[in-house]
């Protein structure tokens, strides 16, 4: 398993102590953990819509440069 040390703000520190210390997370490195997943899966499909759009646009320049 690979480890992250990330250095925080001290406002986002308190807030992740904050959801650890009411129960949200057992702690630091779950909420962490399940933040990285959320982000990921939040911008996974914005990626992907980026690179199909950028295929779309090379195959275009090389067709159009065929004819």
């Amino acid at each position: 398993m690979k480890t992250i040390n990330v250095p925080l703000p001290d406002k986002l520190g308190m807030e992740v102590d904050n959801y650890v210390k009411s129960g949200w997370f057992t702690d630091e490195a779950e909420l962490m953990r399940t933040a990285l997943q959320e982000f990921i899966r939040h911008n996974r499909l914005k990626l992907m819509e980026q690179f199909m759009k950028e295929d779309i646009e090379w195959a275009l320049k090389v067709k159009a440069g065929k004819k």
